[in-house]
């Protein structure tokens, strides 16, 4: 029985979708809103963002940018943990691309849309959808919008294929990413109907990877968790001392009513002291 590897780590992603155009195509072409008559022709593998040697900058694992039958782009990444700056990386690339089009001398006109397409394994939304198209709308007028630029964010961990209508294909391709890992023993045979998504599989296999392939698919999981933890523990410090803030500014509103510095600590359920030092400051 094959055991597998989780197809959302850096190096096994990138030996599934970044060595095999076949199966990046058919995978985009599943879990992109592309309208009916619409369909990714070609693929270019774009170049490793210069990044510092921080685990926190290391987890975005496949860049690359499509042109559909038609002359729409789209810039496509898979990110491992949300960062407060990446949806403005995101904005800033698709723009970019969209720029690019021209060169000197070039009509406006011959502008073609570009779509910035994001893969999370991360939340940072609170409404549980697993599925965010933006785009610029009138502020007016919702119907009214341009659409040369949008932006197209799934996250994974919120995506139930029981809960969703939409294209057996899409529900298949992201079952295979959200399922699929090292505790995987007994594949779904849908998965297997789909002769793309039944080779990616195969690509998953442990024994088809060396054990210095191994060791780097074992440490940048071990990136990953001490980043998750990092940014847990920012997050935790942050509330921290949101909640202090709070406290403090009601003391001092308290304070300015007339009431009593007793009366306050009381109430605040703080000592004497502290409730004087945050006066004092």
């Amino acid at each position: 029985m094959p055991r597998y590897l989780d197809p959302k780590s850096d190096l096994v992603f990138k030996k599934i979708f970044g060595q095999h155009p076949n199966l990046l195509k058919d995978f985009l072409n599943a879990i992109l809103p592309l309208p009916h008559d619409c369909v990714i022709e070609s693929l270019t593998y774009l170049q490793p963002e210069t990044v510092p040697d921080l685990p926190a900058f290391k987890n975005s694992i496949v860049d690359v940018r499509c042109l559909d039958n038609h002359g729409r782009y789209f810039i496509v990444e898979m990110q491992l943990q949300w960062t407060s700056d990446f949806m403005k990386r995101m904005l800033f690339n698709t723009a970019t691309t969209y720029a690019r089009q021209l060169k000197k001398g070039d009509d406006y006109e011959f502008l073609s849309p570009v779509y910035g397409v994001a893969l999370l394994d991360a939340t940072f939304s609170k409404d549980q959808e697993w599925f965010h198209h933006y785009r610029m709308t009138n502020a007016n007028d919702g119907s009214k919008s341009l659409e040369d630029i949008q932006l197209v964010l799934i996250e994974l961990p919120n995506f139930k294929p029981t809960s969703i209508t939409a294209k057996k294909s899409t529900v298949l391709w992201l079952r295979f990413l959200k399922e699929i890992n090292e505790k995987t023993v007994i594949v779904d045979p849908s998965l297997l109907e789909v002769d793309s998504i039944k080779e990616a599989l195969s690509l998953l296999e442990i024994s088809s990877y060396s054990e210095a392939e191994l060791l780097a698919y074992d440490k940048s999981w071990d990136a990953v968790s001490s980043e998750r933890t990092l940014l847990s523990g920012r997050y935790k410090e942050g509330k921290a001392e949101g909640r202090a803030e709070e406290r403090a500014e009601m003391v001092c509103s308290l304070h300015q009513l007339g009431i009593s510095i007793e009366q306050i600590a009381t109430a605040a359920k703080l000592s004497h002291e502290e409730v004087q030092k945050m006066l004092e400051k």
